[in-house]
C-alpha cells in the first residue's frame, strides 16, 4: 500500500515539509484553480510537479505528484447538453498532458451539481477536537426552507421535514448562511462552486434525469476516455457518491456494490476502476467495505481511508467523520483484504500491485484547531489517522501473517 497524501496547491495550509514529516510517499493533487471544462496544460502540470518537488527552503523534497483528484467532469458532459462533445475532447487531451507529465491515476467522480456534501465542517466531538458531519435534519431544512426545493418535503423519510422545520425556526440569520455556505459551496476541492439560483438553474436541468439515463450518461463517457487510458497506461478510478444517497432530487449512480459492478462490466478495461473510499461508502450500513475490496479489488486503482459513525439507522442517515479505526467500518477487516489484493497482484506479476492510498479526512486535534486548514484536511488529524493505518498495515504484512505470496 502507498501512502500518498492531498495536497491542495501553494495556499494549502498543511505543506510539503510537513508532508515529509508525516512520512508520505507520494501525493494526490489537482489544478484546482483551472475552471472546469478547460484544458490542463502540460506547463500548468510542470508547475504544479515543481512544486510538489521542492522544499519551502528551495532543497528537493523527494516527493512526486502521483494521483490527480480529480479531473473533474463537467456538468455537461453528466447531462449530455450543451458543450459537452467539447468537454470530453478537452477531458481526453489533459489524460494525454498528464500522461506524458508521467503520471498514471485520476480519481473524478460522477455526482451531479454538487460534489461531496456536509451541513457541519466543525462538530465538536466528545474529545474537544472537531470533525465534519452530515445531519439529515439540518440537511432536509436547507432544501425544504432555504433552497426552497419543489417536493422537498416529501423526499425524505417520515417524520424528518417535521423535525426540520423545527431546526429552522430555532436558526438565527448567521445560522442560515452558515449552513447554506457549507452546502452550497463550503467545501475543499469541490470542481465549482455554485450560489443558490445556481444550484436552482442546475437541478431543473435534471429534474427528468433519472439513476437509469444518469449511469448511461457515465457510461458513455467511460466509453470514450477509457480507451485512450487504457493506451497511455493511466488508471481512471471514479469516487462513490458522498454521500451515498440521493439529495436535492438529483440521481445518484456510485453509491452501492452494485453500481459499481453495473459500470466497471459495461466498460470491460482494466483502466477503467474505483476509487474506494471507506468513508463514502460507509454512510450506509448496506455497504460492506472489506467484501466490495475481495471482490471489486482487480479494478481498485486508488483508496480513501477514513471512518464514519452513523448517527442513525436506515438510509438516508445522519453521520460525521470518526477517528480511523474508531467508525462504523472495519479498518483492519480492509486493510487485510486489500494486502491480500496487493498479493495476488504481486503473484501475477502486476505493475501496479501497490495500490496508492491516503488518510482522508481527519478530525481537527491539538494544534489544527488553530492553523484552520482546508476543512476535513488538517495536519495532526490525518498524521494520527496515517500512524493508525500504518500501524495495522505493518501488523497484518508481518510474514507471520501469510499474506506475502
Amino acid at each position: 500500500m502507498r501512502q500518498t497524501w492531498r495536497w491542495f496547491g501553494p495556499k494549502d495550509g498543511v505543506g510539503i515539509d510537513d508532508m515529509l514529516q508525516a512520512g508520505v510517499e507520494g501525493v494526490v493533487s489537482a489544478l484546482h484553480h483551472v475552471p472546469t471544462g478547460e484544458i490542463w496544460t502540460p506547463e500548468q502540470i510542470a508547475r504544479r510537479q515543481r512544486e510538489i518537488a521542492t522544499r519551502a527552503d528551495g532543497s528537493p523534497s523527494g516527493l512526486a505528484w502521483e494521483v490527480v483528484e480529480s479531473l473533474p467532469v463537467s456538468e455537461d458532459i453528466k447531462k449530455q447538453t450543451g458543450d459537452w462533445r467539447a468537454h470530453l475532447a478537452i477531458y481526453k487531451q489533459s489524460m494525454e498532458n498528464l500522461a506524458a507529465a508521467g503520471i498514471e491515476v485520476i480519481c473524478y467522480n460522477f455526482m451531479p451539481v454538487l460534489d461531496w456534501t456536509r451541513t457541519d465542517l466543525a462538530y465538536r466531538v466528545a474529545h474537544g477536537g472537531t470533525a465534519m458531519r452530515f445531519d439529515l435534519h439540518d440537511f432536509a431544512a436547507f432544501d425544504i426552507h432555504i433552497l426552497k426545493r419543489p417536493g422537498a418535503a416529501e423526499s425524505f423519510p417520515a417524520g424528518v421535514a417535521e423535525i426540520a422545520a423545527e431546526r429552522f425556526a430555532r436558526m438565527d440569520d448567521a445560522a442560515r448562511r452558515a449552513l447554506t455556505t457549507n452546502i452550497v459551496f463550503g467545501l475543499p476541492g469541490a470542481a465549482e462552486h455554485f450560489t443558490l439560483e445556481d444550484v436552482r438553474g442546475h437541478l431543473a436541468e435534471y429534474a427528468d434525469m433519472s439513476a437509469e439515463r444518469l449511469r448511461g450518461h457515465l457510461i458513455d463517457f467511460l466509453s470514450e476516455v477509457a480507451p485512450v487510458a487504457e493506451r497511455l497506461g493511466l488508471r481512471l478510478c471514479c469516487h462513490p457518491d458522498d454521500p451515498p444517497f440521493p439529495l436535492l432530487g438529483l440521481p445518484r449512480v456510485m453509491s452501492t456494490e452494485a453500481d459499481y459492478r453495473a459500470v466497471i462490466e459495461a466498460v470491460r478495461l482494466r483502466a477503467n476502476g474505483i476509487t474506494l473510499c471507506s468513508g463514502s461508502l460507509g454512510a450506509r450500513a448496506d455497504n460492506d467495505i472489506p467484501g466490495m475490496m475481495a471482490r471489486l479489488g482487480d479494478r481498485v486503482h486508488f483508496l480513501h481511508m477514513r471512518n464514519v459513525t452513523r448517527e442513525s439507522e436506515g438510509t438516508p442517515c445522519s453521520f460525521h467523520e470518526a477517528e480511523h479505526l474508531g467508525g462504523d467500518t472495519d479498518m483492519v477487516a480492509f486493510i487485510a483484504a486489500v494486502l491480500r489484493e496487493e498479493a495476488r497482484r504481486r503473484a501475477e506479476g502486476r505493475a501496479d500491485a501497490s495500490i496508492p492510498f491516503r488518510p482522508d479526512h481527519g478530525q481537527d486535534i491539538l494544534d489544527d484547531l488553530k492553523r484552520r486548514a482546508q476543512p476535513g484536511y488538517p495536519a495532526i488529524g490525518r498524521l494520527k489517522g496515517l500512524a493508525e493505518l500504518r500501524g495495522v498495515m505493518t501488523a497484518l504484512d508481518h510474514p507471520a501473517h501469510g499474506l506475502k505470496p
